[in-house]
């Protein structure tokens, strides 16, 4: 005659499947209480859950709105930094033409794709906070001025790299 026994708990009760996983009976289970007693001082009901102000969603949301635009208006010119770099050295002074073309693509590239990155993390962080019903309007501006100055180290390599730059440093400094 074979076993009929079922195998692997198919056809066992909770308590069987207690007993074979070496707990106790239900019937013995104490049950703990579920609240302690409350420190001494003023008792704050917690039960409603925290609502953002309507006033912090819209400014966080207006920022990274903000934001977005400045990305994509400022990334596209950083695609083409010979451009930029020529108008930002008419606009200090500087005789002459950024010629420093290929570390000028190369990090106009780079600085564009931090701004993107910086944006969207920063976005991502803010979604996070407002969710949870924190505080969220700083951290647009956190995450604006930490990507700026990420992407403007970017794009300080190539005009250090660009001679006309470095004559117009040389000529300021020495005078």
């Amino acid at each position: 005659m074979t076993d009929q026994r079922p195998q692997y708990g198919e056809l066992a009760t909770p308590e069987e499947q207690r007993r074979a996983a070496g707990l106790p009976p239900l019937s013995e289970v104490v049950a703990e209480p579920v609240f302690t007693t409350p420190a001494p001082g003023p008792v704050v009901a917690d039960a409603a859950p925290r609502r953002p102000h309507a006033v912090d969603r819209f400014v966080t949301i207006g920022l990274l709105a903000y934001g977005l635009i400045n990305v994509i208006v400022t990334a596209l010119s950083y695609l083409d930094l010979t451009r930029v770099m020529n108008e930002s050295m008419k606009i200090l002074g500087i005789e002459g033409e950024f010629t420093n073309y290929d570390q000028g693509k190369l990090w106009g590239t780079i600085a564009a794709v931090v701004l993107v990155v910086g944006w969207s993390l920063t976005a991502w962080a803010s979604i996070r906070r407002l969710r949870s019903a924190k505080v969220a309007w700083w951290i647009p501006l956190v995450g604006a001025v930490a990507t700026m100055l990420i992407a403007s180290m970017c794009l300080a390599v190539p005009m250090f790299g660009d001679p006309a730059f470095m004559s117009y440093v040389g000529n300021v400094g020495g005078s």
